[in-house]
């Protein structure tokens, strides 16, 4: 696998942004602490959640001038915290298999770095407090997809 040429995309909502912020930065380091320029990451954004599968097939399906694939990868970054209707449980579930679908249906790997916790406490502590950095464990992720795909020499 040669870094120098891969492009990764970020798609990261904007809801709950105090927590996706950090989410995105931590990401971001990941990737350029790998070796990484800033010219091969693409960071987009998208108003929520279940925005993120659509997002993403948009990224999937850029194209360079030669009409191949602009992305090797995305990270997808959100977050959804629990409330008192069951939205949180239909909102999990349709991110959870949308960017499912789109990891098999493209054959590049696709990160799922959606929190879905109980309180924002939660989510903060893993957008970069004491549970680390999910957001950078995403863009990790990625980049084993890869390699593992380089590895099988497809």
């Amino acid at each position: 696998m040669k870094k120098e040429t891969l492009r990764i995309a970020i798609a990261a909502s904007r809801w709950n942004s105090q927590i996706t912020d950090e989410m995105v930065k931590g990401a971001k380091e990941a990737l350029l602490g790998y070796g990484l320029r800033e010219d091969q990451i693409e960071s987009v954004r998208c108003p929520g959640a279940y925005e993120l599968p659509l997002t993403v097939r948009y990224l999937l399906d850029k194209q360079n001038s030669k009409q191949a694939p602009l992305y090797d990868g995305v990270v997808a970054i959100g977050a959804v915290i629990r409330g008192e209707t069951p939205h949180f449980d239909y909102i999990c579930q349709s991110v959870a298999q949308g960017l499912s679908r789109l990891n098999l249906d493209s054959g590049r790997p696709v990160a799922f770095g959606v929190l879905t916790t109980d309180t924002v406490t939660q989510a903060l502590e893993r957008a970069g407090r004491s549970k680390g950095n999910k957001g950078a464990e995403a863009a990790l992720a990625v980049l084993d997809m890869l390699q593992v795909k380089f590895d099988l020499g497809l």
